[in-house]
């Protein structure tokens, strides 16, 4: 059965889940990737993606051009539907499929997956999120992205506010303040994780 040792890792636009998967690696806690591997779907049905959306959407001929497939379909709902629709069965037999391998060892791991609660695909009893302000998240997403104030906007309401996501997560990772301070909250979770584990 997958999932039995899960615990979800999620957050919002430019909350920093990506460092905190990366700094859980680190201190020894496995992690499945849901972005990686929609990646690597997305990259392997780049046929489907100029079938369905045209030629321009690719870079080269074989990859697909994330950013410009990105914009389309935080604009266009129908474009969005028909993508997810295509991509999350595959993304979740995949995750499934490493999830399952992961519970063998009988211990806890992370599945980084940025829409844990929106889309509630997956049954996994325990949450990690990773918490910054909305003024910080909307500062950093545009400082990382370039995107205009109303842009950033626009693609952090497509979420659910991280202060909502907060309320339902079973632990919360600060990330309000620096690296010095995320790494000690890091490292305080996996050992509250191995306390109760080992």
């Amino acid at each position: 059965m997958a999932f039995e040792y899960a615990i979800a890792l999620t957050g919002g636009i430019a909350t920093g889940k990506s460092t905190v998967a990366s700094l859980m690696a680190l201190n020894g806690m496995r992690v499945i990737d849901a972005d990686t591997i929609s990646h690597e779907i997305l990259d392997a049905s780049s046929l489907w993606v100029s079938e369905t959306y045209g030629d321009e959407y690719l870079k080269g001929s074989k990859k697909v051009d994330r950013t410009k497939l990105g914009e389309l379909v935080f604009s266009d709902e129908n474009a969005k539907q028909t993508l997810e629709e295509y991509l999350h069965p595959k993304i979740r037999s995949e995750i499934e499929k490493r999830s399952e391998k992961q519970d063998s060892f009988k211990f806890p791991y992370l599945i980084d997956i940025p829409l844990f609660f929106e889309n509630n695909n997956y049954n996994i009893k325990d949450s990690v999120v990773v918490y910054t302000p909305r003024d910080v998240q909307l500062e950093r997403f545009m400082k990382r992205n370039g995107y205009s104030k109303e842009e950033s906007l626009n693609r952090i309401a497509s979420q659910m506010p991280i202060d909502e996501k907060k309320k339902k997560a079973t632990w919360v990772i600060d990330n309000s303040k620096n690296l010095k301070h995320l790494q000690q909250e890091v490292e305080d979770f996996v050992a509250i994780i191995k306390k109760k584990y080992l």
